[in-house]
């Protein structure tokens, strides 16, 4: 059953095709995640356990927050939300000092903030690791309260970390069950975008991934994986036990009038 939206806007978000990766995900006791992003896939499914990481440490770390602080957390986050500082003259100063402040708790808030106040909810850095997304020019941003009271009441079966998806993969064991949800490889040069952390996704990553995954299920660990449908990917997963294909509709996109559908795939490795 699909019910829990996830707090954070995110390109990709996986929330409208839960029915699609439920039916595929198999059994198991523990579902690790080496690329979480919004978590749709955490909150949507029945695990005992999970193992959620990314290499996305601003990410990472306000999940964190939330799992342990839960509505206080709730409520610093809140303080950003109160209409004064939906301009862009504030917004690109809470910008700034984000990419500036060690003080790690305001930073995650400021992460939430900035999601909900920036462009499109892109999540996008630039070759020094600095956060550049544009100011949005909502109305009035939403704040996702019901929602981070939803995650933070099912994070407490989950762990954490800020890790790279190779060594994260390699750490299952039998009994796991692996989703991978990686930046997707591009359907043409001008669509490439994969600045989800700072490192970006290469094409020798979209292929390590492959390989990892068929080691994987000759250690009886099951892994599903998302991507866009293309000759390069139906290729790297040609070894996959199943693939299935679909279309999806963009809702990110710089150009309003190009959030047509896309061709999309999730390649079964079990």
């Amino acid at each position: 059953m699909i019910n829990n939206k996830p707090f954070l806007k995110w390109a990709g978000n996986k929330y409208r095709i839960m029915d699609r990766i439920q039916r595929l995900l198999p059994d198991g006791k523990r579902l690790i995640e080496p690329f979480v992003g919004s978590g749709a896939v955490f909150l949507n499914t029945d695990y005992d356990r999970y193992l959620l990481t990314d290499s996305n440490a601003d990410l990472i770390s306000l999940y964190q927050y939330l799992q342990t602080e839960g509505t206080d957390f709730i409520h610093y986050c809140k303080r950003f939300f109160n209409g004064k500082h939906n301009t862009s003259e504030l917004y690109y100063k809470r910008r700034e000092e984000f990419n500036k402040t060690s003080d790690l708790r305001k930073k995650a808030a400021l992460f939430l903030y900035m999601n909900r106040h920036g462009y499109n909810g892109l999540c996008r850095y630039n070759s020094k690791g600095g956060f550049n997304v544009p100011f949005g020019r909502y109305k009035q941003p939403y704040f996702p309260a019901k929602e981070m009271l939803s995650f933070h009441a099912k994070s407490q079966q989950a762990e954490f970390r800020v890790a790279g998806f190779d060594h994260t993969i390699t750490t299952a064991r039998p009994g796991d069950v692996i989703y991978c949800d990686p930046p997707y490889y591009p359907l043409s040069a001008s669509a490439n975008f994969t600045a989800y952390s700072s490192g970006g996704f290469t094409k020798e990553q979209q292929m390590l991934l492959a390989e990892l995954a068929e080691q994987s299920i000759r250690s009886g660990i099951p892994i599903l994986i998302s991507n866009h449908n293309t000759r390069f990917t139906l290729s790297v997963y040609r070894n996959a036990t199943d693939v299935e294909k679909f279309p999806v509709r963009r809702f990110i996109s710089c150009n309003g009038n190009k959030r047509g559908h896309a061709g999309e795939l999730l390649a079964l490795f079990a």
